[in-house]
């Protein structure tokens, strides 16, 4: 029986769709085992899997990354490894930084940039290569790993540095959608002295808040949400990082992360070239 080109296409976006979602699952899957970093792979996921444009796609990727984070939080909440006051203090500037930037700098970033020669640079480009920068960046913090600082250390608050970050990684947060985990943590073990797994927890708790809060800018800019869509790919997510939490206590988490990292790397560098080459 022959197949008509509507039937083939139909039948290509339905593997794509089913595609999206196993890789969904993975992604979360990822997350649940390194506590952070999986959710680095949403946005691609939805662009080059679901042809998703990168906007919307920076817009569901907060909601998956924040709904992920809340889940990853209140683990972290029941350890006693959040530091509340650290985490307000830098939460405010961030998640004022990351609406203003959903809400306002986003929808206001022209459809067009600028030409290199032939090559136009649109919105869509200029966020994906941005996005795939962050990615380098947090691929570089993967592969060269933190040495565990558990020690007992006095605390401290660089109160001026602490209100810079937070401002910074609010900007990029609303930019690509992404956590921004690999700032934050680094910043809280420099910046005021907490040990590495109170910064993760506490980072979790930035990144749920900032998120979110982004995810709301978008929907006060007028984006048109696909709920039914986002609400199902974030359940495999979260189905995923269940999975993931589950089997951290038979995976090695820090060769996994190191090898993630690389896959990470590459994928950034994927993303380049495919925004300005291919």
């Amino acid at each position: 029986m022959e197949v008509t080109a509507e039937e083939f296409h139909l039948s290509h976006i339905c593997s794509m769709e089913i595609l999206g979602y196993i890789l969904a699952v993975v992604m979360g899957l990822t997350l649940g085992l390194l506590g952070g970093g999986g959710s680095i792979l949403t946005v691609p996921i939805l662009v080059y899997v679901l042809g998703i444009e990168p906007v919307l796609a920076t817009a569901y990727s907060l909601f998956v990354v924040g709904g992920s984070a809340v889940v990853g939080a209140a683990r972290k909440c029941k350890q006693g490894l959040v530091d509340w006051k650290t985490g307000i203090i830098f939460a405010v500037p961030s998640l004022i930084a990351v609406f203003f930037t959903r809400y306002t700098i986003v929808p206001a970033i022209p459809e067009s940039l600028f030409f290199i020669g032939d090559l136009e640079v649109t919105k869509q480009v200029a966020i994906m290569i941005f996005f795939a920068i962050v990615m380098l960046l947090a691929s570089y913090s993967m592969i060269k790993g933190r040495k565990d600082q558990e020690a007992a250390k006095e605390k401290h608050f660089n109160a001026p540095m602490i209100l810079l970050e937070g401002l910074v990684v609010g900007v990029v947060t609303g930019l690509v959608g992404a956590g921004g985990g690999f700032l934050i943590v680094p910043a809280l073990v420099l910046l005021v002295g907490l040990g590495m797994k109170e910064a993760v927890g506490t980072s979790l708790i930035i990144i749920a808040i900032k998120s979110l809060i982004g995810f709301v800018g978008d929907l006060g800019s007028g984006q048109a949400i696909d709920w039914t869509f986002l609400l199902s790919f974030t359940g495999f997510a979260m189905l995923g990082m269940f999975g993931g939490i589950y089997l951290t206590k038979y995976v090695n988490a820090a060769a996994l992360k190191k090898a993630f990292g690389w896959f990470v790397l590459v994928m950034g560098i994927f993303i380049i070239l495919k925004e300005t080459i291919f």
